[in-house]
């Protein structure tokens, strides 16, 4: 029969028939649950040693490290999941950054007199007040 649980005062809204029951149920629940995972990790066997051997080689994976390990998942998640755990999108958009910066410094300053100050700014020390426009 069920413990009576620590802190816990009065009597239980159930009888000792139906803790065994839910007990039972949730014994069948988690029996099935470990058995569905053992069943799982013999079916990709392949995959989880995959996963095995780059996590002693790196320690720390990403999800994109996954993939390229293992391939996608057999379904695709939803967006604002796929978005957060993947970060290929952060580093497409850093080097697209990196290119525009690298192509803006190649073409040198676009205004001014060529010492590559952004005009407005170079000038506004040149006066007591900081404002360049009151000249």
């Amino acid at each position: 029969s069920p413990r009576p649980q620590r802190g816990v005062r009065g009597k239980k809204p159930y009888s000792d028939a139906t803790a065994e029951a839910m007990d039972e149920e949730a014994r069948a629940i988690v029996d099935a649950a470990y058995q569905k995972t053992v069943d799982l990790i013999r079916e990709k066997r392949e995959e989880v040693e995959k996963v095995a051997n780059f996590l002693l080689d790196k320690e720390t994976i990403t999800h994109d490290d996954i993939v390229d390990c293992i391939g996608p998942r057999p379904f695709k998640g939803d967006a604002a999941y796929q978005e957060y755990v993947s970060k290929r999108h952060v580093a497409k958009e850093e080097k697209k950054e990196e290119e525009e910066e690298s192509k803006e410094e190649e073409e040198g300053p676009i205004m001014g007199g060529g010492d590559g100050l952004t005009p407005g700014l170079a000038c506004t020390d040149s006066h007591p007040s900081g404002r360049f426009w009151d000249r």
